[in-house]
This record gives C-alpha cells, sequence and structure tokens, in this order.
C-alpha cells in the first residue's frame, strides 16, 4: 500500500514545475539493531520538534558525546546566551548530559560558540563570517590553538542562535559529524507568520484554539508561550510575525494596545524576531477623529506620521504594516479615488525613516462581480508596477484564486520586474481539511516555489522572483498565515506542526527539496527508528495528492461549501454574487465542465508570460492538474488515459477515497513505533478523513452524475446515499471545530 502511495500523483511532464535539489547534508546514519523498542512515554506536542530525546543508536551516541564535551562561549547579548542555553538544553536531552562550561580550550570535545568579534584568534576568518550576511552561520569542524573544536559562528548572534537549531537538528537527524562544514545564509529576507488573530483572541481561519495573545493580561501578565513559540520560529530561521489580521481593527493602534504590543515585541526579541502589525486604512477617522482618510491630504499624512513616529518610540525595532485595503468590505485609497500605490506609499513614506516597510496584499475583491474572478489582482496591480516607493512591497497569494488545494501560480509573481513580491503562503489549511484532514503542504510549496514563471526566459521561477535575484530586488519577503494557537499541540492536529516547520525551512532555503524536510521532521518529531521514517515521511509526501483527488481533481477549484469552507457544495448557486458560488468555478452544465480561460473564454491565459500562457492555452500541453482550471471540457472528450473526462474525473475522486484509506492503513502498522497518545489522535483523525474523503467523494460524482446525465463508471463503487442526503448535510455544526457526522458509520 505504502508503495503505491509515496509514488502517487504531482505535476504531468508538462507541468512548469523544476525537480527537486538533491540532498546537500550528509544521509542520516540508519542504526542495523532496533534500539527504538517502547514503550514510549506519553506526548502531548507541545514540544513540537524540539523534543531532543537521548540518542538511541550507542555508537552514534558515543561519538557525539566524545566531540562535544565542553563549550566554550563568547560574550555577547541576551541572545547568545540563549544559544548557549538551547545547546546546552538540546545536548542535554540528546547526549544525557550537557556539556560543561569551560573559560579556554580543552584537549578533545569542544564547542566553541560566538561572532567574530568574540571568538578565539583564528577561530573562522572574518571574511568568511562577513559573507554570509547578518543572519548567516557557519558550523565547522577545525582545530584552534592546535585543539580539536566544533564551531558555530556568526557575523551577527542571531546566526549564531540559527548554527546552534542547525547543529541540533543535525543530531536529532543522526548525521555524522567527522568532517562537519556547513554554511548557510537566508536566501529571503524577511520570513513572517501572518497572524489573522482578532483582538477578541478569535482567529480568523484558526483551527487550533484561541490567539496566543493574551491581550486582557498585557502588558503586566506576559505568557510564557510567547517566548516558546518564538523559540521555535528560530529553530526553523522565521525572523517575524504580524500579530494581528488582515481584517484590521484601528482599535491596535490606540496607547493602550501599543503598550501591549511593545511586550510581545520584548519576548520575540531575543529570538530574532520583528514585530509588524495590520494597519486599518480609516484608522484617521476613527481613532484621530478625521473627515476622511484621503492618503493626498496633508492632515492624513501626518496623522500617520505621528502614529508611526509614537509607534517607534515604543518599538524601536518595530517592522512596518501589512494592509488589506478595498478587498471584502475592508476601507482603502480607492474609496476616495486613489490607488493602491498613493495609499501604500502615504504609509511607506512615513515608515522610510525607521526602516519600516509596507506589505500591500494583492488579493482585492472589487465591489462590482468581475468577468473572471482570477484576473482581478493582476488587473489592478500590474499596471502601477514601478510607482511604489522603494520600501512597499506587494504581497501576492501562490495562486490567482484563493489558497487552493492546487491551482497555477499567481501571474502576478514576475509579473511586477519593478516592484518587489512578498510571496504569502498559507499555513492553516482554510480549504484543505482545516486541522482535521493530513496534508502536508511541502510539496504545494515546492510547486509553487520551483515553479517556472518564464518572465525572462527558463529558469525564471518563483523562488528566484521572491528572492530578488531575478529582478534585482533588495528587499525580499514570504508570508505564510500561520496555523498555531492555544491548542496544546499548537497546530491543531500533530502533523499540522509539520506545515509550520516546512513553511520556515523553505523560506530560509526554497530549493530545499519537501521530501527531505519531512524526513527531518518525523526523526525529531517522533523517532529515528527507520520502520517509522520511511512510511510516515512516504504518508506525508503522498498526503496533499490525495487530498486534491478527492477535493478538486483536474483542475476543479473552489468546490467547498460557503463560509466555512469544509465539506463538499458544488451545487452552491444562490449566493449574491456569482463569484461567491462554487458553481461559478465549475460551471457544469450538460455538455461539459471546466471554467473556459483561454482566448475563447476570460482569456486569464494572456496574463502569463507567452511561454506560459500558451501551454495553459492549449489543450495538447496543459497539465491534467489544471485541466478545468482553464478549459470547458466535454463530458466525452478523451483524455490523456484513453479514459473520457467523466470517466477520468470519477476515477480521481475515487483514487483519492482509496488513498485516504491508504494512509489510515499505513498508520495502523507503526502502532508501538511511537508513544499512544500521539499515535490515537493521529489515527481518530485519519479515520475520520477516510469517511470525509467518501463524502467528498460521493456529493461530488452525485451532483456532476446528475448534470452529465451519465452513470458512474461500474467498477467504481457508487456513493453510500442519495445526492439529496448530501445536499442537506447541516455540517459542520461548529466552525472552529470542524467535523463532520459519521455518515458512513450505521
Amino acid at each position: 500500500m505504502l508503495v503505491a502511495l509515496v509514488g502517487c500523483g504531482g505535476a504531468g511532464s508538462n507541468s512548469p514545475v523544476t525537480s527537486a535539489p538533491s540532498r546537500t547534508e550528509p544521509e542520516p546514519v540508519r542504526p542495523s539493531a532496533p534500539w527504538f523498542a517502547g514503550p514510549f512515554a506519553d506526548e502531548d506536542g507541545y514540544s513540537l520538534w524540539l523534543r531532543y530525546p537521548k540518542v538511541a543508536d550507542p555508537a552514534l551516541l558515543a561519538e557525539y558525546q566524545a566531540a562535544l564535551r565542553s563549550l566554550v562561549v563568547g560574550q555577547g547579548s541576551p541572545t547568545l546566551a540563549l544559544a548557549a542555553e538551547e545547546l546546552e538544553r538540546g545536548l542535554g536531552g540528546l547526549l544525557g548530559a550537557a556539556p560543561a562550561r569551560k573559560a579556554a580550550l580543552q584537549e578533545q570535545g569542544n564547542i566553541v560558540l560566538g561572532t567574530a568579534a568574540s571568538l578565539p584568534p583564528g577561530a573562522v576568518p572574518a571574511q568568511k563570517l562577513a559573507a554570509l550576511g547578518d543572519e548567516g552561520f557557519l558550523l565547522q569542524a577545525t582545530l584552534i590553538e592546535g585543539k580539536p573544536a566544533i564551531v558555530i559562528a556568526g557575523q551577527r548572534e542571531v546566526g549564531v542562535l540559527y548554527g546552534v537549531f542547525a547543529l541540533l537538528r543535525h543530531l536529532q537527524t543522526f548525521r555524522p559529524l567527522a568532517q562537519l562544514s556547513l554554511e548557510s545564509r537566508p536566501r529571503i529576507q524577511r520570513r513572517i507568520l501572518n497572524h489573522w488573530d482578532n483582538l477578541d483572541r478569535t482567529v480568523e481561519r484558526g483551527y487550533a484554539g484561541r490567539s496566543l495573545w493574551e491581550w486582557e493580561a498585557l502588558p503586566s501578565s506576559v505568557s510564557s508561550r510567547y517566548r516558546d513559540y518564538a523559540r521555535a520560529n528560530a529553530s526553523i530561521g522565521i525572523n517575524g510575525a504580524v500579530l494581528t489580521t488582515v481584517n484590521a481593527s484601528a482599535q491596535v493602534l490606540t496607547p493602550e494596545y501599543l503598550a501591549r504590543v511593545r511586550a510581545i515585541a520584548a519576548e520575540l526579541r531575543p529570538y530574532g524576531m520583528t514585530t509588524y502589525l495590520t494597519a486599518r486604512f480609516s484608522a484617521p477617522i476613527e481613532l484621530g477623529g478625521l473627515a476622511s482618510a484621503d492618503p493626498t491630504l496633508p492632515e492624513v499624512q501626518a496623522w500617520w506620521q505621528r502614529k508611526i513616529d509614537e509607534i517607534y518610540t515604543l518599538i524601536p525595532d518595530f517592522g512596518g504594516f501589512v494592509v488589506k485595503a478595498n478587498s471584502e468590505g475592508q476601507p482603502g485609497p480607492q474609496d476616495y479615488q486613489r490607488s493602491h500605490a498613493d495609499g501604500a506609499n502615504m504609509l511607506a513614506q512615513a515608515l522610510a525613516p525607521h526602516g519600516g516597510i509596507v506589505m500591500w496584499r494583492a488579493f482585492v475583491y472589487s465591489s462590482e462581480s468581475p468577468v473572471d474572478r482570477i484576473r482581478q489582482a493582476y488587473d489592478e496591480f500590474q499596471p502601477l508596477d514601478g510607482k511604489f516607493r522603494e520600501n512597499v512591497m506587494v504581497q501576492v497569494k501562490n495562486g490567482p484564486l484563493d489558497f487552493q488545494p492546487r491551482e497555477p501560480f499567481s501571474p502576478l509573481l514576475g509579473a511586477m520586474p519593478r516592484t518587489p513580491i512578498a510571496l504569502e503562503l498559507q499555513l492553516t489549511k482554510e480549504y484543505l481539511g482545516q486541522d482535521t484532514h493530513l496534508a502536508y503542504l511541502g510539496p504545494l510549496f515546492q510547486e509553487v516555489l520551483h515553479a517556472d514563471t518564464m518572465v525572462a526566459g527558463t529558469g525564471s521561477t518563483v523562488a528566484k522572483v521572491i528572492d530578488g535575484s531575478l529582478q534585482g530586488h533588495r528587499l525580499t519577503a514570504i508570508a505564510g498565515v500561520a496555523n498555531v494557537g492555544t491548542d496544546r499541540n499548537w497546530t491543531g492536529s500533530h502533523f499540522n506542526q509539520a506545515n509550520w516547520y516546512v513553511f520556515g525551512r523553505m523560506a530560509w532555503e526554497p530549493e530545499l527539496g519537501a521530501q527531505q524536510i519531512a524526513e527531518e521532521w518525523v526523526r525529531a518529531t517522533f523517532s529515528n527508528d527507520p520502520s517509522l521514517v520511511a512510511p510516515a515521511t512516504g504518508m506525508m509526501m503522498a498526503s496533499r495528492e490525495a487530498l486534491v483527488s478527492y477535493m478538486t481533481p483536474l483542475g476543479l477549484a473552489h468546490q467547498m461549501a460557503t463560509g466555512h469552507h469544509y465539506g463538499p457544495g458544488p451545487w452552491v448557486n444562490d449566493l449574491p454574487r456569482p463569484e461567491w458560488n462554487p458553481a461559478y468555478y465549475h460551471r457544469a452544465n450538460a455538455a461539459g465542465i471546466g471554467f473556459d480561460r483561454t482566448a475563447t473564454g476570460s482569456n486569464a491565459v494572456a496574463q502569463y508570460a507567452p511561454a506560459v500562457g500558451n501551454l495553459f492555452a492549449s489543450r495538447d500541453t496543459i497539465p491534467d492538474e489544471y485541466l478545468l482550471f482553464f478549459h470547458h471540457v466535454g463530458w466525452t472528450e478523451r483524455m490523456r488515459s484513453g479514459k473520457t473526462l467523466w470517466e477520468e474525473l470519477a476515477a480521481r475522486y475515487s483514487s483519492g477515497v482509496e488513498q485516504a484509506r491508504a494512509l489510515h492503513t499505513t498508520w495502523q502498522t507503526l502502532r508501538g513505533l511511537l508513544d499512544e497518545q500521539r499515535f490515537e489522535e493521529i489515527a481518530a483523525f485519519l479515520k475520520l478523513q477516510v469517511d470525509e474523503a467518501r463524502w467528498w467523494r460521493d456529493a461530488s460524482l452525485g451532483y456532476f452524475g446528475s448534470v452529465s446525465g451519465l452513470p458512474l463508471p461500474p467498477e467504481l463503487e457508487p456513493p453510500a446515499h442519495p445526492l439529496s442526503f448530501y445536499q442537506k448535510l447541516g455540517c459542520p455544526a461548529d466552525p472552529t471545530r470542524p467535523r463532520c457526522p459519521e455518515i458512513y458509520t450505521p
């Protein structure tokens, strides 16, 4: 079963996605003896991938202990002290005892931490550290004063902290220390989590409990969880957090709340994290008593300048604002017949003296229904290229629609060469089963990062757009919509932790492969036991493709039920605006299914570089994965497989259910290889996923069969209930904890 899982799915041969790079670090040691025998103490998931259990292989343990006996730390700030404490904590767990702090090098087993200014003379060439930038680090097995040592060094102390986590990751994943040599620096400057958290502690599209930020208790009472959160982010290289939702409240800019933000920022800062906020465009009216928020008015500009100066007086390293304007009812410059550039530049001018930036979101809903929903962002923003100030970034979702299980990369990525672009990804799985379904997002992130935009010829990948290398931008950023909350395991389910993890790792180095990162996470989070590592990694790599198959195969999109986006609703077609309805996106009728976005339809393909647009426009070259996103196809037309479209669609839905069953079956074989608590919690969700995959399949095929008038292929299992049953389901009852009734249990 697992072999079929690992090999399934993926982009077609014509897909503009490059292959994953090969592993650059040494392969993990694979123990030949079963050192991993249980029973294991129950765990609740709070420790994430930072568990640091004692190394179970005696030979490897002896190697590590011999090389890591003593610790020499240079003088520095609280960040360097945190790096040393983390190393002691990690080695204390992994090796059974922390290294002894020493003032000088010992004959054997030295670890040396520091910057160029605090390291022993000759430890590392200063020019080598300078080349790694402010956040880069070096791990090096070397000789200092003739004595063997492992050096963890950075130009700045935050680089040393990142280096400590890299060494611990190296040990956690059972890699050898012999000839250790690793230099690393982030490809992307600002690697940020966007929290969609409201001031009442609800979380928009949050499925892991309440907001972390205890506004009612701040600033006098500061939760220890803030530092645990910052530590987890630092361990994977995330260096910023936007504390508030994009549907911003002006209240967060009041002195009362800014004092609370200051307290949070103080907890995040030692771990290298910068604090950002969202800005409500109408704040000058709501807080300042002005009659207008027109960005061209001097009094509006002056109000923002005073407010931003106030913020920096409290938080000198404040990062800036994320702004959602003129979208989904949010106020913005278009309310005053001004452009997005006018609004962004007004804020950017006030932030510039402090080094702050504006990340202006390109997710827009116009006040009138468009010809094609996916064209809006490009149509509004691409003509503004070159009109933004240098400290403005346009923040673009990975796809042109809205965080779907699969959609093509946004045509705006690469289409604004004179404007820095920040890529926005979603960790919280709003449309991918939320906290319930296993859907590892590494393959999705890899798919978009490695997609070739072709805007400057072959090799113009999205990764090169957002890291600035393709178009010469120094200001770079990537943002992930956070999936964390107050649940004890942070993310609502244990496997969802992997999506936080993979975002951080790919934000640091976009060329890392999703499978390499999945294996890292499994080893650190569960075990290095090969009997668990291979099948669990295989499950993760297969999971997103399985979900695409049972939810939105062949390029279908936005087929989720209204509002909560949980469960199927392809029949919904009665909402006030056409683009709010799933039926708008599939356009199924008696003749066929799919949205024509070629020259005979909305011509959205023209927004892409010609090489990509032509690929998508042609039925001969478009990958099957995007077929119905760009083409309306007849039910009986033949696919590459030889099946008719209807037969292929039904087979894809059915294969998704089989893959969900395989995930559940594979997990059952791992009982006894990890603690019982986490095993059972994951098993319960995987069982639910099987039932809900069937729900998706049966409801969708029941509906599309009724539209096409075609019978289900006889070899496939028929729906368990008539279509009317699924159309009447009132699920979920609680959008913050979505579950469907056990509709397949007698």
